[in-house]
């Protein structure tokens, strides 16, 4: 396995390990140099605030502002006021101007985490800003221009979005000017034990996987991603006992998935060596001898294995042919 490459994008450690992971970050690299806005989809704790924070880091606006706001967090009145500002008198409770977060971010970088969230009528003030138009604060009547490097992401698809009418046409083109995909933990295997050290010798430097552990966190599909992968450390790390962290420190449903894993690979063992005493016998055109050779065993543990799965050398050939 490739070494894991570690970084650390303005305080959230990243461990780049998989093929897939390490292309995504050669790609944010490219994309980082540009004022292209980049809109950022995976599902929901994959880890692309992560590459967010990336694009920031390794672009020339490091040195300038990084502001991120969750839109799904924010109803759609406050929302508003946090983006563009507001004038003093506003609303009720606006006794002093207050900068949107927009201002904040002038030549620095925004991040507008699950922007799917945003109702129609911000879409469109959104929209204005991303075409260079300036905008008013809440309130005001003087326009704000600012400079802003845009990054996006959300664990929707924005395009079903589009075509049920809940998010605008115009700005979904708008937003994937690049677009950049961060796959599931359990499609980046190679990244799940990497992370699971880097996460643990932040909580508790002295603890240690057993290998029964490590099989279990590789075999598990982690719905919650990378997200719920960090939170499994934590809580391994706070229960466990020893200095090793054990599969009773695991949460219950481990232990019910690495069992049904157990038994998906015991009861797919004669299916694959079925499939691989077939395939060695099409190889070898039928010839027992080479065909065994191939398969690393006796002539005669093959021909006993032929007997066991009914097969029969025409046949097999024949199929081949």
């Amino acid at each position: 396995m490739t070494s894991p490459e570690i970084h650390d994008f303005l305080g959230s450690p990243a461990v780049f390990a998989s093929e897939a992971m390490l292309g995504l970050l050669a790609l944010v690299r490219k994309v980082a140099v540009t004022n292209a806005v980049v809109l950022i989809t995976g599902e929901s704790g994959s880890g692309k605030e992560v590459i967010a924070r990336a694009i920031h880091s390794c672009s020339l606006r490091n040195a300038a502002s990084w502001v991120d706001v969750n839109c799904a967090a924010l109803p759609e009145n406050l929302l508003e006021s946090e983006l563009f500002g507001y004038e003093k008198g506003a609303f009720s409770g606006a006794d002093s101007a207050k900068p949107g977060l927009f201002e904040l971010a002038h030549r620095g970088t925004l991040f507008l985490d699950e922007i799917g969230d945003l109702d129609l009528r911000m879409q469109v003030k959104l929209l204005r800003v991303l075409d260079g138009a300036g905008y008013y604060r809440v309130g005001g009547v003087k326009k704000v221009n600012v400079d802003v490097r845009l990054v996006a992401a959300t664990n929707r698809d924005l395009k079903a979005s589009v075509e049920e009418q809940l998010f605008r046409s115009d700005l979904y083109h708008r937003l994937s000017q690049i677009r950049l995909l961060v796959p599931p933990l359990r499609e980046r295997r190679e990244d799940i034990l990497p992370l699971a050290q880097a996460y643990l010798k932040q909580q508790a430097p002295a603890l240690t996987f057993s290998s029964d552990v490590k099989r279990m966190l590789i075999d598990y599909s982690w719905p919650g991603n990378v997200r719920e992968l960090r939170n499994v450390v934590v809580r391994a790390a706070v229960f466990a006992s020893g200095r090793e962290i054990v599969p009773a420190d695991l949460p219950e449903e481990f232990s019910q998935s690495s069992f049904g894993a157990d038994l998906h690979r015991l009861a797919s063992l004669p299916d694959l060596e079925r499939s691989a005493i077939v395939q060695a016998l099409q190889e070898s055109h039928g010839h027992q001898q080479k065909a065994a050779t191939r398969l690393g065993i006796s002539r005669r543990t093959l021909q006993r294995k032929i007997k066991s799965y009914r097969l029969t050398t025409e046949r097999v050939v024949s199929i081949a042919g």
